[in-house]
């Protein structure tokens, strides 16, 4: 039986859900304004229709998995996930706890009183995260006095000076309470050991961070934020990371009232933050900073801007919440959380099985993805990605999606048809026969782009072997005009092309029909060794005689010998004879 609504409205999630959890970012957050932020960046939920031993599986599992990296962030100041990754994965364990109230589990922050721990004289407040430029603009309406600062991507501090002398370096912890750098602080020479100011007490709050000489975030994260929560995590820092430690101080709690002011005292005092604040006006002024930051080398890492008015409350009135006088927007995410909807097993044209996973709609990098390869059968192998499963991907060289890891399986394994790769070889398949249709595609559709076939890509390809017109490789060339007119998805447009395709490939060279043909090697052989070539003299070559020719080792030998050798392939060499090209 399954307990589930098939569907929550936003509305519905909004009256009538619970504070299930407590946010990552913040200390307290109810369910509802949670997936409230969810549902602008990924949609309206759904809930999965499952009975109640698997939903309490999967429940289980993904409240485990987010226990997990709570810890690592809270309790050793390490980030597992990216942020998208998390908020993914927080929103859904929020929307399932929904879907089976009964079975919900809260993955609340971890507990640290086992962790000796110091006060924040102020509490660090968190950022709210806007997912779109939209967004943001609807923030800004009736702002004034607004600034703009990158989103150091380190890790936050206090820091406490006692007249003029530094007193204590605190982590940031859960926002109220983290634990004390100090010692480590005293070895940085990026944090100042004495500033001017001889006040009483003097707290400012701002992030560690790794340098770099010129880093440029669109090109990547270089692990900036490991590497500084690593360091700062570990029982003593060496000299090459305290020397590569900085900080940037990005608040003054008890400060001047402006920001203005507040960073030129800050300056004053030897914390110099003026080239990375400016005001802005308008959302071009944003987006201009947001670019600039992204895409000119920077010295640290960073993960978005932060939007803050000049202006805000006292700091006795703050929480460790976001508050509304301060925003932020992330860049595209370079990592997104996925689910598996299906797994496809296409056969390539040389056998190769490269499986397509196929997953709910996810952003990533300001794109749809719908689909990922996996790399390779084996690959998907090792994993054993099933429908279900929860999958991290990322963009490699910034555009072909790719999986980076499996982060949960599903708790039941679904069924798949799973082709056996040991089946296919370069040489089978010459005929669309039960499960050769595949790669018996593959090899039109790559012989009609060597042919130059204009208009003729997969669709057209299938629609001739639906219409059980393509029995082998070659039987287009016998194809009466009439028969093609007669495929309704075609159409007598598209058809015409395909008759003037099939006319033109009869004037190919023996070379581009060999190639076409999809003998190994053929392309790696240059001109002039086809000058004079046909068939016969192809095949009267031996072993030895293909190693001799540049780029030709012993495995393309033979690989070469078994193509022309082949029945089917004689057989295709035949029918191109009979018809009178050239070379055969």
């Amino acid at each position: 039986m399954a307990l589930s609504h098939p569907r929550f409205s936003l509305p519905f999630l909004l009256f009538l859900s619970p504070p299930y959890f407590c946010g990552r970012i913040w200390a307290q957050i109810g369910t509802w304004l949670f997936l409230l932020l969810a549902c602008s960046a990924y949609g309206e939920p759904s809930c999965p229709q499952w009975p109640v031993g698997r939903a309490r599986a999967e429940i289980s599992q993904l409240h485990d998995k987010v226990v997990q990296w709570d810890k690592a962030f809270y309790l050793e100041h390490k980030s597992l996930v990216d942020d998208a990754v998390y908020d993914k994965a927080r929103a859904t364990l929020a929307l399932w706890n929904l879907c089976f109230p009964q079975l919900a589990r809260a993955a609340a922050k971890p507990n640290v009183n086992g962790v000796q721990t110091v006060a924040h004289p102020v509490v660090h407040t968190g950022l709210r995260k806007l997912h779109s430029a939209a967004a943001v603009a609807d923030w800004l309406k009736g702002r004034s006095d607004v600034w703009i600062q990158p989103k150091v991507d380190g890790v936050a501090v206090t820091l406490v000076y006692r007249h003029g002398k530094l007193a204590r370096l605190i982590s940031r912890g859960d926002g109220t309470r983290g634990q004390d750098w100090t010692a480590h602080a005293r070895r940085m020479p990026a944090i100042l050991g004495e500033i001017p100011d001889q006040r009483a007490e003097l707290m400012l709050q701002g992030e560690v961070y790794w340098r770099f000489d010129a880093h440029i975030q669109a090109d990547g994260s270089d692990n900036g934020r490991g590497l500084a929560s690593g360091a700062m995590a570990s029982k003593a820092l060496t000299a090459e990371q305290a020397q590569s430690l900085g900080i940037f101080v990005w608040e003054w709690p008890r400060g001047p009232a402006t920001l203005a002011a507040r960073i030129d005292s800050l300056k004053a005092l030897g914390y110099d933050t003026s080239p990375f604040a400016h005001p802005v006006a308008s959302m071009e002024d944003v987006k201009h900073w947001r670019e600039t930051w992204y895409r000119t080398p920077q010295p640290f890492a960073t993960d978005g801007i932060v939007l803050k008015q000049s202006r805000r409350p006292d700091a006795a009135r703050w929480h460790p919440r976001p508050p509304d006088w301060a925003v932020a927007w992330k860049y595209p995410a370079q990592t997104a959380l996925a689910q598996v909807v299906d797994v496809q097993f296409p056969v390539g044209r040389t056998g190769k099985i490269v499986p397509v996973v196929e997953i709910a709609p996810t952003e990533l990098d300001d794109r749809e993805i719908r689909r990922v390869s996996s790399g390779s059968f084996a690959q998907w192998r090792e994993w054993d990605i099933r429908p279900g499963d929860q999958l991290r991907i990322a963009l490699a060289g910034q555009t072909v999606p790719k999986i980076v890891d499996v982060i949960l399986q599903a708790s039941q394994r679904a069924p798949l048809q799973v082709p056996d790769p040991d089946n296919y070889t370069p040489l089978t398949c010459w005929h669309p026969t039960t499960q050769c249709e595949d790669q018996f595609l593959a090899r039109a559709e790559w012989l009609g782009k060597k042919l130059g076939f204009h208009g003729m890509g997969e669709g057209s390809w299938q629609a001739l072997e639906d219409a059980k017109l393509l029995p082998d490789l070659l039987a287009w060339l016998d194809l009466p005009d009439a028969a093609l007119t007669q495929i309704t998805s075609i159409g007598l447009s598209r058809a015409q092309t395909l008759k003037r395709n099939f006319r033109e490939a009869r004037t190919r060279s023996f070379r581009e029909w060999m190639v076409a043909l999809g003998m190994p090697a053929a392309n790696r052989l240059d001109v002039g060794f086809w000058r004079g070539e046909d068939f016969a003299s192809l095949s009267a070559r031996t072993l030895d005689d293909w190693q001799q020719l540049p780029g030709i080792g012993v495995g393309r030998a033979k690989a070469i010998v078994a193509f022309l050798q082949y029945p089917d392939v004689q057989q295709l060499r035949n029918k191109l004879a009979a018809q009178g090209i050239a070379g055969f």
